[in-house]
């Protein structure tokens, strides 16, 4: 029986991407990140962002989640501990109903890629989770 319902949880919930939990530098961090449509979120070294048809869950206090891509400008932060790094996107722009739009990705690393994500919605539906990846050669002209 605990099988059986092991099993239909995986069916019905989209797994984690595949890597471990990753504490990044902030020069690691400062690159352009894509995601598997194309889209972009570039994180400069000054706190800022652009983002480009970028994935994601972007939250509003009162406007629920909206899990379309977007495109715009803000600021990020950098909420790394022991454990792995968290970023913290703030759009300029506000949500439908003129709420702060944000969303958290977390770090990953998975062989030599490195991965910024985040869910998609709620963990009990079929929406696969937004990753965005750096160019793994990037990291050795970064570091030399």
């Amino acid at each position: 029986m605990a099988l059986a319902l092991t099993a239909c949880g995986r069916i019905w919930n989209q797994p984690l991407p595949e890597g471990e939990s990753v504490v990044l530098k902030p020069a690691e961090l400062t690159t352009t990140w894509t995601g598997a449509k194309g889209g972009t979120l570039t994180l400069k070294p000054d706190g800022t962002f652009a983002a480009e048809s970028v994935c994601g869950d972007w939250m509003g206090a009162s406007d629920g989640n909206w899990g379309g891509p977007r495109s715009g400008s803000g600021t990020w932060e950098d909420d790394s501990d022991e454990t792995g790094t968290a970023v913290w996107l703030s759009f300029d722009t506000k949500g439908p109903k003129g709420d702060d739009v944000a969303d958290a990705l977390s770090a990953l690393r998975h062989g030599k890629t490195l991965m910024l994500w985040t869910r998609v919605g709620d963990e009990d539906n079929d929406d696969p989770p937004c990753i965005l990846t750096r160019d793994p050669y990037e990291l050795v002209r970064d570091t030399g």
